[in-house]
């Protein structure tokens, strides 16, 4: 018998939706403009674009109940906060847009904390699923 975890579903279906809507953001936050203009095709390329992709592909695992799903999710909440923590400190602390883009990355990085604890959770690899 499956021991139940309380938000495996809805976190599993958060995950694809918000990495799904995550792509455009990122092209968005590319073309908005001249600061730090570098850093965002930088990070876009390098970590965004890939953490996102490897979201989908987690979150797919996840919802088909395969337990390389949570390993996958592990290696993509680390890929998100390793980018978007550094970011969202300098970006603060150069242009103080609390509000703006530096506040919405700041707020990505810590869910994304909060979500990293919730997979580390040693139930989801005791269970049994494929």
């Amino acid at each position: 018998m499956r021991e139940r975890v309380l938000g495996y579903w809805a976190l599993s279906w958060a995950g694809l939706i918000g990495n799904i809507i995550a792509l455009p953001i990122i092209a968005l936050i590319i073309s908005y403009g001249p600061p730090l203009k570098v850093a965002n095709i930088t990070l876009a390329i390098s970590l965004g674009w890939p953490a996102a992709i490897v979201g989908i592909v987690s979150s797919a695992a996840l919802l088909a109940e395969r337990k390389w799903g949570v390993t996958l999710t592990l290696v993509s909440l680390s890929m998100v906060i390793s980018g978007m923590g550094p970011y969202s400190v300098v970006r603060l602390i150069t242009l103080q847009d609390i509000y703006g883009v530096g506040g919405f990355t700041l707020l990505t990085t810590l869910l994304s904390t909060l979500a990293l604890f919730y997979w580390c959770n040693p139930k989801h690899r005791r269970s049994i699923r494929l």
